[in-house]
Parts: C-alpha cells; sequence; structure tokens
C-alpha cells in the first residue's frame, strides 16, 4: 500500500492543516454539515448521504431542538452541481431527507444498500444501483461494508446501514464508515482493506429511552478504532448538527489530547472544509 499524506484546506483557500500548501486540481474530500461529504476522487464528483435540509426542518429526534441544528453553510449549487454519484449508507433522513429528494435529479446514479432498493425505486429513481458487495463504478471500485447501528434491541430498532470503501489507480484507498459502532468485524475489514482514509461518523448519537446505547461511535470508539487504524488517517464527521449527538468536536478534541492522539492522526474538520488527497 503506498504511503498517502493528507491536507487539509479551508474552502476556497490553499491552507493545509498538515503542513504543506497545495495547488491546481486534487482529490479532496469536504465536509457539507453532518455525514454529507462531497468527494472529488478518480475525476469524479462523489456525494455522500446528502441532507440538504434547512436548519429546524426536521423533527427533534432527543427533545432538545429540531433537526438539523445548523444550516449549510455552502451554495446548495455548489453542493449538487455536476454531481456524478451518490452514494447513500441508508435512508435514515440524517443521510437522506426530504430536501434531498426533492432537490437531486431523478436520473442521477446512486449507489445504495439493498434494505433501500424498494426506497429509491419507489421515489422514482431510475439510475439507482443496490450494491450486494463489490462493484466497478468508471474507473473507481466500491465495497460495500455493513455497519452496526447500535447494538442488542437498539441494533433492531435501527434497521440496516453500510459503510463503502473507494479505491482507484494512483488515489488513496477510502472507507468511509457510515453509521457503525465500533466492532471486531470493523477492525478485521479495517485490517484486510488497510485503508489510508477512514471517515468516521464520530457523534455519540442515541436514541430516547437507550440513552445508555450509542448507536454511531462516541469518543471512546473512536480511540479504539485510532488505535487499530495502523497509518490510516482518521477523518471524524457527523457533530455539532443534530440533537440526539452527544459527542461533539470539542469533547472529541479533549478526548484526543487525553490519549495523546495528534492533529497528524485524527483531523476534525468544520463544516466546509476541504481535505486534499495527494499521494
Amino acid at each position: 500500500m503506498k504511503k498517502f499524506l493528507v491536507t487539509a484546506v479551508l474552502s476556497l483557500t490553499a491552507i493545509a492543516s498538515f503542513g504543506q500548501k497545495v495547488s491546481g486540481s486534487k482529490s479532496s474530500i469536504q465536509l457539507v454539515r453532518n455525514a454529507t461529504l462531497i468527494i472529488h476522487y478518480g475525476g469524479h464528483k462523489i456525494l455522500v448521504d446528502p441532507m440538504l435540509s434547512a436548519k429546524g426542518a426536521i423533527e427533534s429526534w432527543a427533545d432538545i431542538a429540531r433537526n438539523p441544528t445548523v444550516d449549510i453553510q455552502m451554495p446548495m449549487q455548489q453542493i449538487t452541481d455536476s454531481v456524478d454519484l451518490v452514494l447513500v449508507s441508508h435512508t435514515h433522513a440524517d443521510h437522506f431527507d426530504d430536501a434531498a429528494n426533492n432537490i437531486l435529479k431523478k436520473s442521477i446514479k446512486i449507489i445504495n444498500q439493498p434494505a433501500d432498493k424498494i426506497f429509491f425505486s419507489s421515489k422514482g429513481y431510475i439510475n439507482a444501483e443496490t450494491l450486494e458487495n463489490q462493484t466497478k463504478w468508471d474507473n473507481i471500485s466500491i465495497e460495500r461494508i455493513n455497519g452496526e447501528h447500535g447494538s442488542g434491541k437498539v441494533l433492531e430498532m435501527m434497521g440496516k446501514t453500510s459503510g463503502f470503501v473507494l479505491s482507484a489507480k494512483n488515489e488513496p484507498t477510502i472507507y468511509i464508515m457510515g453509521d457503525a459502532i465500533w466492532t471486531d468485524r470493523i477492525k478485521e475489514n479495517i485490517k484486510r482493506i488497510k485503508p489510508d482514509i477512514i471517515v468516521v461518523n464520530s457523534g455519540g448519537a442515541q436514541i430516547k429511552g437507550f440513552e445508555n446505547v450509542p448507536i454511531i461511535m462516541d469518543e471512546k470508539q473512536v480511540m479504539q478504532l485510532i488505535s487499530s487504524s495502523g497509518k490510516a488517517k482518521i477523518l471524524a464527521v457527523h457533530m455539532d448538527a443534530l440533537d440526539h449527538c452527544r459527542t461533539t468536536r470539542l469533547t472529541l478534541s479533549e478526548e484526543a489530547k487525553k490519549n495523546g492522539v495528534g492533529k497528524n492522526k485524527l483531523v476534525i474538520p468544520k463544516d466546509t472544509e476541504i481535505f486534499t488527497l495527494t499521494k
């Protein structure tokens, strides 16, 4: 596996968080908000888990505030124009909402998990592909990885969810984990895949009545992930946008500091921040 360096730059700037300036057209990951990402990879623009609603458009999930709790800080056109592919890990409203359904063209290419095949068909998407395991889309290999969206009874309640692994010639291998808690199976997948970049949903979300059962990774689980991540850089998202998420950018950064994890290993982006990937 070739070694890749991740450099972070603010949107419309060339400020690199790993100490190097970047220039020209590069592969990149941009956090839009929550778990919504724009990935430029292998010459394509990929939109991941589009939650495009305005602030407060969706009901509260923890009786604290309506969701999302913050607005998108970039023009919608900048998000949706020239998208070649949409990856949807699952169809909970914080990953594919009514706004996304209304905004995206029905002809757009979507890759989704088997559990959501009927959903996308019923919404009229004519180019939705249900991915069982692996596929080759143009020059990019895509593998779907099952995640566990909680444990015990909560897992049954939350339903199926997936992550995706992207790989291509002369590109870093990216593991987008999706909504998942830390498990031995994910640990084994990391060892097998040897990703260069891991995108982790680290908001420590909970559901009412089961406040002691995280449905995505929290601070402590992210530290477990880091300890088993090999040389991968960790990009932590899914924070500070939903009322049922207990892990924040601040609490995660404090936990990282307590465990001696530096910014060269764990990146906690702000909304609209871009991370340029160079080999």
